[in-house]
């Protein structure tokens, strides 16, 4: 697996470098040698929070984690339990996995997780608008999102609200 460890505002020390590849290092049973495991490493929201994302891309698939703390030694504790769990939860869907490399006992003690349940359903008209009417609407009825047609590319838009406060617009492909 090949590691690409990227710090933006951030001093990436020769320990912490040194443990990441330590650690990443146990994810090559997972995985074929074509993957790719690139971590980001930030200073965020100013002085003493740190943030680490993790993501390994495989064939066609990928799984990431993203975490944040006073410490980014603790990130990478916190970061790679996220990852083997996505790996163990969705490992039939995961195909491209090694062959054999959950057969093999946890690098981290694994707790019982609750599977989400979609406990409603919604519909909803898609209206054809720009995305200035797009932020209106979605701070207008409150939710961390809002799905419309663009009125200038005439595609499905998804407005989201970004962890750090800002917005986001994913327009689909199809």
């Amino acid at each position: 697996m090949k590691l690409e460890i990227i710090a933006r505002n951030y001093k990436l020390t020769d320990r912490l470098e040194d443990i990441i590849n330590k650690k990443m290092e146990k994810f090559s049973r997972y995985f074929e040698d074509d993957a790719v495991a690139k971590i980001f490493l930030k200073e965020t929201g100013g002085k003493n929070k740190y943030s680490m994302e993790v993501t390994i891309f495989f064939g066609s698939n990928m799984v990431r984690s993203e975490v944040s703390s006073d410490n980014m030694f603790n990130n990478i504790d916190i970061a790679l339990p996220k990852i083997e769990g996505q790996i163990r939860k969705y490992r039939t869907k995961l195909s491209k996995l090694k062959k054999n490399a959950l057969d093999e006992v946890s690098m981290y003690p694994q707790t019982e997780e609750k599977t989400p349940q979609v406990i409603r359903t919604k519909s909803m008209a898609l209206k054809k608008i720009d995305i200035d009417e797009a932020v209106e609407d979605m701070e207008l009825i409150d939710h961390d999102f809002h799905i419309f047609l663009n009125n200038k590319t005439g595609k499905v838009n998804v407005l989201y609200k970004r962890r750090a406060g800002n917005l986001g617009c994913i327009e689909l492909d199809y």
